[in-house]
């Protein structure tokens, strides 16, 4: 389906919302080069989003009608080579949805020009995100806001989105001998309905809202479900452990590895969806565990997605884990109605 959105999204006579095109890529990579004093992913990711051709991801801009893009050679973050031919217009925003499930959207990649900040630039790009979420079929909207970056918060109350639930980051290091630190709980059978069982009773679904890091999508949330379960024990990538008194006390499952660059160097990490558990010993036996199955994966370093409470997060220091300095909140926006219309 062909949404290429038009001037309807931007209160701005200038400013035109439609889908991204390679040559756009000067452009986006001028005003993303530094969002942070670390620089930022999108001027590497882009070109690889227009090579894409993945029904289910749409890349929209905000694009100025009266400007014209940077010329390649004016841009340091840009290599020529990449730019077959510019675009007409000047890109000043950037955003992409993505289709996680047949009902599920991600809203990511939101980035404005500081030029044209205040002009509600964000809002536009997301109502596009929106409208072909909707038209694909989805009926929530969901994205990440780190907790320190107030501004992406109220920007996204302000664009549609309602608070949703929050998590953090352990890391427990790989380890092929990682052992508890009492034998009170310990890695059992992985049987993906006795997973699915405990994860429908579990306080730890019930903050999350039932969402875990998903399969495909990087730094993206979806919906736990039982299949996803039963492929992951398929793969090897489940992990069920023992309560001390018998039963299920917890589980995790491994979402991915992947390989990143750090200071010139390639490092394998493992990634896991949730980890969820009763008490403070199937917590120690199951980040244990996690260790063993990261090193039997390969990895470097490992990132265990967790509920954010004093519960969690402090049965995981007891642990003796890696926890994240800060949470990380998901917000989500109801498609039902088409009310950014």
């Amino acid at each position: 389906m062909d949404v290429t959105a038009g001037s309807e999204y931007a209160d701005d006579d200038e400013i035109v919302v439609r889908e991204a095109v390679p040559g756009d890529y000067p452009a986006v990579a001028a005003f993303t080069a530094n969002t942070w004093e670390s620089g930022d992913y999108i001027p590497d990711a882009f070109p690889r989003w227009m090579e894409s051709d993945d029904p289910d991801t749409r890349t929209f801009v905000a694009v100025d009608t009266t400007d014209s893009p940077p010329a390649p050679e004016d841009v340091d973050a840009v290599d020529p080579d990449d730019v077959a031919e510019l675009a007409d217009d000047r890109a000043v925003g950037i955003c992409q949805a993505v289709g996680l499930s047949e009902h599920e959207g991600w809203m990511q990649a939101m980035r404005v020009d500081p030029e044209y900040r205040g002009r509600g630039l964000s809002r536009a790009l997301n109502d596009a995100g929106f409208h072909w979420l909707h038209e694909t079929g989805r009926r929530v909207a969901r994205n990440m806001v780190f907790s320190w970056n107030t501004g992406g918060l109220g920007a996204s109350r302000f664009n549609g989105f309602d608070p949703g639930t929050e998590f953090r980051w352990v890391q427990p290091d790989p380890d092929p001998e990682a052992t508890a630190r009492t034998d009170a709980a310990e890695e059992i059978d992985a049987d993906p309905d006795t997973a699915w069982a405990f994860w429908t009773d579990a306080a730890a679904r019930d903050a999350l809202g039932g969402l875990a890091l998903d399969d495909s999508e990087s730094w993206a949330l979806s919906e736990l479900t039982r299949d996803r379960l039963r492929r992951a024990a398929a793969d090897d990538r489940l992990l069920v452990v023992s309560a001390p008194d018998g039963g299920v006390g917890g589980f995790a499952f491994r979402a991915r590895t992947s390989e990143r660059e750090d200071d010139g160097e390639t490092t394998v990490r493992a990634e896991y969806g949730v980890a969820a558990w009763d008490g403070a010993e199937s917590c120690d036996a199951l980040l244990a565990a996690i260790a063993r199955d990261a090193a039997a994966a390969g990895a470097d370093t490992t990132r265990v997605l967790i509920p954010e409470s004093v519960e969690w997060v402090s049965d995981t220091a007891l642990a003796g884990a890696d926890v994240g300095d800060e949470p990380d909140f998901v917000m989500r926006a109801d498609l039902t109605e088409r009310h950014w219309e």
